[in-house]
């Protein structure tokens, strides 16, 4: 994907906002799941769960996945 330049967060007006996808229950590609400012600062985010939008849920981060069969 070609992109000139992300939207700037309107929140902070120094970072851009960028897209996160993930997958869905049964694996399918989910593109554009949330946007995040890139401001550490300002922490920003807008995210889709089964259908719904929530502005400024907390971000966190997962441990490293392990495929331990």
């Amino acid at each position: 994907m070609v992109v000139a330049a992300w939207p700037k967060c309107r929140k902070c007006a120094e970072g851009e906002l960028v897209p996160l996808s993930d997958y869905g229950t049964e694996g399918a590609t989910v593109t554009y799941k949330a946007w995040v400012c890139t401001n550490p600062n300002c922490g920003f985010n807008l995210k889709i769960h089964k259908g719904n939008l929530f502005i400024n849920e907390p971000v966190n981060e997962r441990s490293t996945y392990s495929n331990n069969h």
